[in-house]
This record gives C-alpha cells, sequence and structure tokens, in this order.
C-alpha cells in the first residue's frame, strides 16, 4: 500500500474558498438574521472591528485545518476496494455529506438543545457547515497530486 499523497495547494485554494463562502454566507445572505439569531447589536458592529478581525484569522487558521483533515480523509478513503468506480461527484458527495452528518449536524443539535439555540440558528449554521463541505471535497478531489 503507497503513501496517503496530500496536495498542499488544494488545500490552500479550499481554505481560502471557505473562507470567501462563509464571509458571502454570514454576510449578505443571512447576516442580518445571524446576528440577530446570536443576540448580536447589528447597529454597533462598528465597535466591534478588532473582535471581527480576530474572528476571521481564527476562522482562516480552522479553514485550514479543516480542509488539510479533509483532504487527509478523502485521500484515505481512495485505498478503499471499488472507489474508483464511484463517479467523482458520488466521492465528493459522500466525503462531503457524511463529514457533515457525522461531525456537524450531531454536534450542533446537541449545541441547539442544551445552549437553547434557534432552530433557525441550527439550519443557518448546518447549512453553511454542509455548502463548505461540498466546496472543499470539490476543490481537493477536483485537484489531485
Amino acid at each position: 500500500m503507497q503513501g496517503i499523497q496530500i496536495n498542499f495547494w488544494a488545500i490552500g485554494i479550499a481554505a481560502v474558498a471557505h473562507f470567501v463562502l462563509g464571509a458571502i454566507w454570514y454576510m449578505p445572505l443571512f447576516g442580518k438574521l445571524w446576528a440577530q439569531e446570536m443576540g448580536y447589536d447589528t447597529e454597533n458592529m462598528e465597535s466591534n472591528k478588532g473582535e471581527m478581525i480576530k474572528g476571521m484569522a481564527f476562522m482562516l487558521i480552522g479553514n485550514i485545518m479543516m480542509s488539510w483533515v479533509l483532504a487527509h480523509n478523502i485521500a484515505a478513503w481512495s485505498f478503499v476496494p471499488g472507489i474508483s468506480s464511484i463517479p467523482t461527484v458520488g466521492n465528493i458527495m459522500m466525503s462531503a455529506v457524511f463529514t457533515w452528518l457525522g461531525f456537524f449536524v450531531s454536534v450542533n443539535l446537541g449545541n441547539t438543545v442544551w445552549e437553547r439555540k434557534s432552530w433557525r440558528l441550527f439550519f443557518i449554521n448546518s447549512g453553511y457547515q454542509l455548502i463548505s463541505l461540498i466546496l472543499i471535497s470539490s476543490i481537493i478531489t477536483l485537484m489531485p497530486v
């Protein structure tokens, strides 16, 4: 069995694309609704500029980590017998949806109930996570080593 090979360019591109998706998702698409559900004062967002920059920096670090781990996961699955007979789109969707169900939806369900968050917030965040995993999986799968 040969070793796992990872395309670090794909990881970097996926992390940046994930960051851009987050900016679009949480600003023009669902920004006001998300802020309302989180209890943020949207009128005084300018005063929290430093906090937002810090959050974005940590988000980018997290995006790199997620892309790196998902790249390893996708590469590891390439050793499963018969996996090459599945269409590329099927592999992308399997890696994204199974990761989403197992690691995001399951955690978000508990957080929603135990932290008394709204179901609207659950769907905003879970939807973003699914779309971002599909995006990352697509980039990593379509940019092989």
